[in-house]
């Protein structure tokens, strides 16, 4: 009995890197045509810009709070798996529940619904493979990749789909996606719930913990404004569809790159280091956005930096905040991040940089996030005293 067991368990090891990575392949070809697609099947439902804008706007405010929450509670169930399925399944709910929604408050009901109850799913995730692959966390980066992989993917492949068929049947696509992500689910490890010390210290209280969530909270913001506001910078630059949808491919791609050879990187250079570095990357990719949108070439170079100021800050953040959270609270941890970076981060930086623009110009915009990035970099020099 003992050896099957054995066997069973290196079985189970050998598959986890692909039991991981459908995951993330499934998930994020979700997610791309979420965010690709769903604003034009808003607006073929007759939905108008305001509204369209409300919408679009509610997966963000629930990642500020509702992933904190999960994380607690994976933390206190050892339900990381479980509320991942369940949020896979409640995304596939929602959106086959969109189609029979009359008007733009059901759909925004339905979108509300989904986002609070779905938001624990990708940092759970995260840290369930940062656990897993423990032992040797450059591992992460070649099975992160193939989410990256499948939103280009993806991306691509509805545009050529649209070119042929209506949007309409967006809805059943996604709701199926979800799908597939719930089954994947299924094969992610499982965690056991951790017991807690009476009379431990506050989670925030350890060391790292504060720079490194202010270090991500800069970063998103500054991503904040180039998500929001790269696409009609360049349109207003002069730059072709097809010359946009280059560039933005250009950063994907260097994205999962940097994600290949990470665990080269990880062996050779500090967690800290990585952060810092990743940050001045951040610094420079802006102010060229800023003020060098005229050349091409320099933008080549500017999206190229995704591969830092994205790609290496991603891993080493989470592999970060593995390391700085204890144990016991390693699902509130990553779900805090996600909170305090992706979520009030990337919401503050779409507000700031529009603020920016409105007051300056795109010049004014970018010039902003490389700012934020600037004082990232204050933050994450404060990490080398944290041991990364």
């Amino acid at each position: 009995m003992r050896r099957d067991a054995k066997l069973t368990a290196m079985a189970l090891s050998s598959t986890l890197p692909l039991r991981l990575a459908a995951f993330y392949f499934a998930y994020f070809a979700f997610g791309a045509a979420m965010l690709a697609y769903f604003p034009l099947y808003l607006a073929r439902r007759g939905l108008d810009a305001g509204e369209i804008a409300l919408v679009l706007s509610l997966p963000q405010f629930a990642r500020v709070f509702a992933p904190t929450a999960w994380g607690w509670l994976a933390d206190r169930w050892g339900a990381q798996r479980g509320i991942v399925a369940f949020s896979c399944a409640v995304m596939a709910a929602c959106l086959a529940a969109i189609p029979f929604a009359a008007g733009a408050s059901a759909i925004a009901a339905l979108i509300a619904l989904m986002s609070v109850l779905s938001a624990g799913a990708l940092p759970l995730v995260e840290t369930i493979a940062l656990t897993a692959l423990a032992p040797n966390p450059g591992r992460y980066g070649p099975i992160r990749l193939w989410g990256s992989v499948s939103f280009m993917c993806v991306v691509f492949a509805g545009g050529v789909w649209l070119d042929f068929r209506p949007v309409d049947a967006l809805p059943w696509v996604l709701a199926l996606l979800a799908l597939v992500s719930f089954g994947a689910s299924f094969a992610l490890p499982r965690a056991e719930p951790l017991a807690r010390s009476p009379g431990r210290a506050p989670v925030l209280s350890s060391r790292g913990v504060r720079p490194l969530l202010a270090s991500g909270f800069c970063m998103a913001a500054a991503h904040g404004v180039l998500y929001a506001f790269l696409t009609l910078h360049l349109k207003n630059a002069g730059y072709s569809g097809t010359q946009i949808g280059a560039l933005w491919s250009i950063g994907v791609l260097a994205e999962i790159a940097v994600f290949l050879y990470l665990p080269a990187i990880f062996r050779r250079y500090r967690l800290a280091s990585i952060l810092l570095f990743s940050l001045g990357c951040a610094v420079a990719r802006f102010l060229a956005i800023a003020w060098l949108a005229g050349a091409l070439w320099i933008l080549v170079l500017a999206q190229l930096l995704h591969a830092a100021t994205f790609g290496s800050f991603h891993a080493a953040s989470v592999a970060a905040v593995s390391r700085v959270f204890p144990p016991s609270a390693r699902g509130l941890g990553q779900t805090l991040f996600s909170s305090l970076s992706y979520g009030a981060g990337g919401a503050a930086g779409a507000l700031v940089g529009g603020w920016g623009w409105q007051a300056g110009g795109p010049a004014a915009a970018f010039s902003l996030a490389a700012a934020a990035a600037l004082v990232g970099m204050y933050f994450a020099s404060r990490l080398n005293r944290a041991g990364l």
